[in-house]
């Protein structure tokens, strides 16, 4: 039996939401910004699905994942169907002279392996892992000319 872990992080960046989706919804370009992703991979037989593969330090892991909703603007929602267990959606807010994007993101760890090292590390250094990604991608958009 396994544990899901999830954690939820967001920034406002200064660009228009049109901006923000776009390059947010173009996955292949996650690696730019996300410093655990080493890879996205858009499956040509099915735009879908995609592969992945994040890696740090000594460790790698790979996944399938799957596209189960998206709302241009507003929202992108998936889950892994192979691999690393993991499920989760970033949701973009439009506030006229900025944008707000949130992050939610869960996976899953065996047993109470999963609650040890969510209490004692893993949840503080994914959470504040995923929040410098979403800063490194406010600082993104600012080399973009939109």
């Amino acid at each position: 039996m396994s544990n899901w872990l999830e954690h939820s992080v967001q920034v406002e960046v200064d660009a228009p939401i049109d901006l923000v989706w776009s390059l947010w919804s173009d996955l292949e370009q996650m690696p730019r910004w996300m410093k655990w992703i080493e890879s996205v991979q858009i499956k040509e037989d099915n735009p879908e699905l995609s592969q992945w593969k994040l890696a740090s330090g000594n460790f790698e892991f790979t996944w399938l994942s799957r596209i189960l909703k998206v709302v241009p603007n507003q929202i992108i929602q998936w889950e892994s169907v192979d691999g690393l267990p993991n499920r989760g959606a970033v949701r973009f807010y439009d506030r006229h002279t900025y944008s707000i994007v949130r992050l939610s993101i869960a996976y899953s760890i065996p047993g109470i392996l999963g609650k040890l090292m969510d209490g004692l590390f893993l949840g503080k250094i994914v959470e504040s892992t995923i929040q410098a990604d979403l800063e490194r991608f406010k600082e993104y958009t600012k080399t973009i000319n939109y």
